[in-house]
């Protein structure tokens, strides 16, 4: 019994830590002790199998394959949903359960759809005894051993959890992992996954368990079937579900429909944030006893609906292939495709980031591919559409020669990927640098659109970007010349002039940024804006002081000093052109609660994206930085913070979360939202 009890306490031991570790993000022992534990618990199956617990966290490796799957029927069925698309049929659904039961008021839970394969677990003795896919809704599969493998499905329920229980969710992949295997993929010649919900699918139908462990598939709950006797609202039983160990939605909301509405507004973008694919809100009938009573047709329950938003991954036929140059010269193949809707609008094209990638796919001119936008700007070809692959078509040609120049290409060294432009007067170059120096990330000239830019290039009157400001020499001229530019009217012309006349003084940073330094981006100039306060002093400084600046390294350093000897009377020369960058603004270092802090921001936080996180820290005083090291004093992390909030735990960095945060800012009066301090 001694033996049995120790196995017991053991298999309890390696749950918690893992639960702790791979959902919480919040271990609390070190990976040696961790080791330890699970080696014992192994050691003493492997001995006593008679004595081994069924749902020992030891399976979650997987167990030996099995020659196919059996078919079971399930207890209740696993009904699909009713789509809807807009808000009128939104207001129609409702219309139409509330005539079947007028007076029940409308309050509803509603939490983002998660795209994957939907999953029941059912629970007995708080054991997880099966496992079943959707199936046709009346039969699914038994994929219990490969269920065990998921970290975030509990083999065992606590003390306070019902005998008998029935889970249901979507297991899925995230967008990391399913972006690692493809790279996998590749490397075995093996076709790519089009998009993590297939590669979710076809993972949890493998018969080996132990290549769906090494997949590290997660699992969210959307429904619970009680038991006879017991009832919760859904908010509730969601709750309770991740008390209990399950992973916690990170979007959902109670309210009547107007609350639904608001909440489907706010998720359209907030989504496409996250680490997982979704593609719409689900919104269900709150209260458990009107969902009994409003019960289902054959097909779809009554009391819920799934709102869909535009779609982020359609498929289309390759036309034909450009290839584009950047501002270093890079140049970057562009697929031109049949026209098609993404996500509420028309694309064209789509980007395929370099020749190495465009040889993974193995893309040609012809072949049907799957186009997704999700958080990208710009969309990208994600892969081929099944059996495109096998069809005999010409390869596309990488340019022997810069396809706007006809200069020379190459790569700057053996370990780059990207082929560039060597001519360093390419005017495709010079357009892309005069684009990001008026972009709205660094000077935010309005006015300065590509097809101005274009003209300005090819009029060869400017040979860098910061030339432009000539044009304020002179000012009468400067609107002469613009007037007489293809679709600048007079009015126009004067908007750019007025618009060039107040960048002169933006702040140093957007400055720093503008010029288009190699490797320096908005953040990493934000922080040498605060080290040097003007371009005469970034100029003068040497690559061991450039280092001495938080987040810059020996490669950043070095871009900067190549440039600023490309460019040695750079800052005299935007003096002559009138340009006085305004030098950061002083911080009150007593006035904000958070003056001297540097903080650090991980994870996905519920309501605010991790832009506008920084933006309220800054705000109150901090300075944000990118990665944790033992001069970071903060760290806000949210939902799967990861290596972050595990190296702050080990030097002993304060956590916070997004509600310390925002009562932080309702403090001192800032637009932060309401929220308790904890």
């Amino acid at each position: 019994m001694e033996l049995r009890q120790r196995m017991k306490d053991l298999a309890d031991a390696v749950r918690l830590h893992r639960h702790r570790y791979y959902v919480l993000d919040q271990p609390v022992v070190s990976d040696a002790e961790y080791d330890a534990l699970e080696r014992e618990l192994r050691e003493l199956e492997a001995a006593h199998p008679e004595l081994a617990d069924p749902n020992s966290p030891t399976l979650r490796v997987g167990a030996p394959p099995i020659d196919a799957f059996e078919k079971r029927r399930h207890a209740v069925p696993m009904l699909s949903l009713d789509n809807a698309y807009s808000e009128a049929e939104l207001r129609e659904w409702e219309a139409k359960w509330r005539r079947l039961a007028p007076e029940a008021g409308p309050r509803y839970a509603a939490e983002l759809k998660v795209d994957g394969l939907s999953l029941s677990l059912r629970y007995e003795d708080r054991e997880l005894v099966e496992a079943l896919t959707r199936g046709d809704g009346e039969t699914g599969e038994l994929v219990t051993e490969n269920a065990r493998t998921i970290v975030d499905i509990p083999m065992r329920l606590p003390a306070d959890a019902p005998a008998s229980l029935t889970v249901r969710g979507e297991v899925f992949l995230s967008r990391k992992r399913w972006e690692e295997l493809n790279r996998q993929r590749d490397a075995r010649g093996e076709a790519r996954f089009a998009n993590p919900r297939n590669a979710a699918s076809g993972t949890m139908k493998l018969l080996d368990s132990r290549e769906v462990a090494a997949r590290a598939l997660s699992f969210l709950p959307w429904q619970v079937l009680w038991g006879e006797g017991r009832g919760e609202d859904h908010a509730r039983s969601m709750v309770q579900l991740g008390a209990w160990g399950f992973g916690v939605m990170p979007g959902h909301a109670t309210g009547d429909l107007e609350a639904m509405l608001a909440f489907i507004s706010t998720q359209a973008e907030a989504r496409l944030k996250l680490p997982f694919d979704t593609d719409g809100v689900v919104i269900k009938v709150l209260d458990a006893d009107l969902q009994q009573r409003l019960g289902a047709t054959d097909r779809v329950p009554r009391w819920a609906i799934a709102f869909k938003y535009p779609a982020t991954q359609v498929t289309t036929t390759v036309l034909g292939i450009t290839w584009q140059v950047g501002r270093t010269g890079k140049l970057t193949p562009v697929a031109e495709l049949e026209a098609v809707e993404v996500a509420g609008s028309t694309v064209r094209r789509a980007t395929l980031h370099n020749a190495d990638e465009l040889g993974r796919l193995g893309l040609r001119v012809g072949h049907r591919v799957f186009i997704e936008k999700g958080g990208e700007v710009i969309p990208k070809v994600v892969a081929l559409v099944p059996g495109e692959a096998d069809r005999d078509l010409p390869a596309p040609e990488i340019p022997s020669a810069c396809p706007v120049c006809g200069g020379e290409v190459g790569k700057a060294d053996d370990a780059e990927v990207a082929i560039r432009c060597l001519n360093p007067e390419c005017p495709a170059k010079l357009v892309a640098r005069m684009l990001h120096f008026g972009g709205r990330s660094a000077l935010d000239v309005e006015g300065m659109g590509e097809a101005l830019v274009e003209q300005l290039v090819a009029s060869g009157r400017f040979e860098q970007p910061w030339e432009i400001f000539t044009l304020l020499g002179e000012p009468l001229l400067g609107l002469a010349y613009l007037s007489n530019l293809e679709r600048m009217a007079e009015k126009s012309a004067q908007n750019l002039m007025d618009a060039l006349a107040v960048a002169r003084t933006k702040p140093l940073s957007r400055w720093i940024h503008a010029l288009g330094i190699p490797m320096v981006g908005a953040r990493t100039a934000e922080l040498l804006a605060e080290a040097y306060p003007s371009l005469e002093a970034l100029w003068g400084a040497d690559e061991a002081r450039l280092q001495a600046v938080e987040e810059v390294g020996p490669k950043v350093a070095a871009a900067l000093r190549a440039f600023a000897a490309l460019h040695p009377e750079l800052p005299v020369r935007l003096a002559s052109l009138g340009v006085h960058p305004a030098p950061p603004e002083p911080r009150d270092q007593g006035g904000l609660p958070l003056s001297g802090e540097v903080a650090v921001v991980t994870g996905t936080l519920p309501t605010l994206s991790r832009e506008e996180a920084e933006g309220l820290l800054k705000q109150l005083g901090a300075k944000v930085t990118g990665s944790v090291s033992a001069k970071t004093t903060l760290l806000v992390a949210g939902e799967k913070a990861g290596t972050k909030l595990a190296k702050a735990g080990a030097l002993g960095i304060p956590v916070r979360d997004e509600a310390w945060l925002l009562g932080q800012g309702t403090d001192k009066g800032l637009d932060g939202g309401s929220a308790t301090t904890p």
